[in-house]
């Protein structure tokens, strides 16, 4: 394309003063199709390659049931019940940004393919910009509080500091590794909230493709706080993208109640009865309903951003099978890998803190300890 003479010279005097290009110049002038784009200070292509070695502390891994010893006796040591080879599922500590960048391009990259790849990778960052992630921890009948590490402070202050921007290119650069690590036929689910979830989802586009998005999840919640400025925010959202069309989706159940609460005779429609109604059964929806963990739950364990098990067990068990490798490189509590291990998929997860990894360690060895009975079907 040609540009008019005025722009040539305007082209020429921002080059000679050393000034960027209007962004305009960038489509007219290098051929970007891109129709939507989100810009912002600092933002960067740029891959990390760098290889950290993972040193083994503790292996947290009983065989899952006695009947699994009888048919691999090989494959565990019969004292000890640790596994002696094949797939370790792993917790790492450490920044996940070289983490995803040395299980792309690290020797466990192998590992991970010859198990058929990451099938799905579910993600919870902190998105509360700006925010003080001092947390207080319950300890017994006490309440203590518990502050960031200096490695924490520094990601925070990276991370946080300068606001949208700076979390946007955080969130950005790893995703573009996740992308890298994904298995064609596997799926994302990224977790936000209304803070951020308009420059997301332009992200989620960009990397992934328009054409890969396969849903925004609303998940529905009644604990939170009331406010008598606005509607309550009562709600987080989750997209869900796949790397390809060859994506694995399982499609789930879930009851429809009929109007008057009395059955409708549909012509080859089944309808059920419970406490609550007639109902029939749809496939399940973009709008799940699930609550938070109660104060009461036994699945609390005193994490500020613990989420439920059924909300993950809905999320592995749509686009996952048995054996699948399933991920959350921002671990929290662990939700995602103590699914997993009930669900029997293979898993790897990471996060910064310590406290974390403490907590999910703890809540590892306590369901690979307990009854292996299979959690019932949502």
């Amino acid at each position: 394309m040609k540009l008019p003479d005025n722009e040539i010279r305007d082209i020429t005097k921002l080059l000679e003063e050393g000034k960027p290009l209007p962004d305009k110049y960038r489509f007219l002038l290098f051929g970007d199709d891109r129709e939507i784009e989100l810009v912002w200070n600092g933002k960067s292509q740029e891959v990390t390659n760098v290889v950290l070695p993972f040193q083994t502390i503790e292996h947290v891994d009983e065989p899952r049931a006695e009947e699994k010893l009888l048919m691999q006796p090989d494959l565990f040591d019969l004292a000890s019940g640790r596994q002696l080879k094949g797939w370790t599922n792993k917790l790492i500590w450490g920044d996940n940004k070289f983490v995803l960048s040395s299980l792309k391009s690290g020797p466990l990259r192998e590992e991970i393919e010859a198990n058929g790849g990451i099938k799905l990778i579910y993600i919870d960052p902190p998105f509360d910009v700006g925010a003080d992630f001092t947390m207080n921890v319950e300890v017994g009948e006490e309440s203590l509080e518990k502050t960031p590490s200096v490695l924490e402070e520094i990601a925070y202050r990276d991370t946080w500091g300068k606001g949208a921007d700076s979390f946007i290119s955080y969130l950005h650069s790893r995703l573009i590794e996740m992308h890298g690590l994904l298995a064609a036929d596997g799926s994302i689910f990224v977790h936000c909230d209304w803070r951020m979830s308009g420059y997301i989802r332009l992200i989620l586009d960009e990397l992934f493709g328009k054409e890969n998005f396969v849903n925004e999840i609303v998940w529905a919640y009644k604990s939170g706080g009331a406010t008598e400025a606005r509607f309550g925010r009562k709600h987080d959202t989750i997209f869900f993208y796949s790397k390809s069309s060859r994506y694995k989706f399982h499609v789930s159940k879930e009851k429809s109640y009929n109007r008057g609460f009395k059955p409708y005779r549909f012509k080859g429609v089944e309808e059920f009865q419970d406490e609550l109604g007639w109902y029939t059964l749809v496939n399940t929806r973009d709008v799940w309903n699930l609550d938070m963990v109660g104060r009461t739950s036994s699945e609390r364990l005193n994490y500020p951003t613990q989420k439920p098990e059924s909300l993950c067990q809905r999320i592995i068990e749509s686009v996952t099978d048995t054996g699948d490798i399933v991920c959350d490189f921002f671990c929290g509590s662990g939700t995602t890998a103590a699914v997993a291990e009930k669900l029997d998929r293979k898993w790897i997860t990471s996060d910064l803190g310590k406290f974390s990894i403490h907590t999910t360690r703890k809540r590892l060895i306590g369901v690979q300890r307990a009854v292996q009975k299979p959690i019932p079907r949502l």
